[in-house]
């Protein structure tokens, strides 16, 4: 589903990644862990197609990129810091909006916004929503057209436990896909992964499966 190696992404002179190599099977998750500015959400970037590598290869479910992005942004969830939602329409029409982009029937907006509870608030301005329910709505946008990879950028920010656990079968372990998650919770993350990434400044400082890897390690990247 992944193929990386030595991928290097530059902004100017400082160097944002380097040296990046690691491969992740078909319904395999990857946890990215580092502190901030190591990384991270470039890496994410990258492999949504937004951003383009300075070095090295990298093929997202068998497809180069940048070369071949459009063959892979319809098969990609992306769930990022910024929630991609036009804050002045309801939750019901940014959705549709999205359905169209992607070619999808418009009954599964009905259904997506009865998983994540939102149905009741469908047709409020998404300013009026709460971070919690922004981000539940952002979930459900992000897994409308039912990818075959998710990207996920802290996806379980502003979200109590409840909403933790209604968005589990959508982007979680039961969900099946193929996941890549940056976060900074050593327990939790290491609870999802099947394989570990640690960036430091943009440099992998342990790449393993996650049974070979302990909390304690992961804290160390953050010192």
């Amino acid at each position: 589903m992944l193929e990386v190696e030595g991928l290097a992404r530059h902004y100017g002179e400082r160097e944002a990644l380097g040296g990046v190599s690691l491969t992740l099977g078909e319904g395999q998750t990857l946890v990215v862990f580092g502190p901030n500015g190591a990384g991270k959400t470039t890496l994410l970037r990258i492999l949504a197609t937004l951003l383009r590598p300075h070095a090295g290869s990298v093929r997202v479910l068998g497809a180069s990129i940048p070369e071949e992005a459009w063959a892979v942004r319809g098969r990609v969830g992306l769930l990022g810091h910024e929630p991609l939602l036009y804050r002045e329409l309801s939750p019901a029409q940014n959705l549709r909006y999205h359905a169209r982009l992607h070619g999808v029937d418009s009954s599964r907006v009905a259904e997506v916004l009865d998983a994540v509870a939102i149905s009741a608030r469908a047709d409020e301005a998404v300013r009026n929503l709460s971070r919690g329910m922004v981000q539940r709505l952002a979930v459900a946008r992000a897994v409308l057209h039912e990818p075959e990879l998710l990207l996920l950028d802290e996806p379980y920010a502003n979200l109590d436990p409840a909403a933790i656990e209604l968005v589990g079968p959508l982007i979680g372990a039961a969900s099946g896909r193929t996941r890549v998650i940056c976060s900074h919770d050593p327990a939790g993350g290491l609870a999802e992964a099947d394989v570990v990434l640690g960036l430091r400044e943009g440099r992998p400082e342990l790449l393993r499966e996650a049974g070979e890897v302990t909390p304690g390690e992961i804290t160390e990247l953050y010192r």
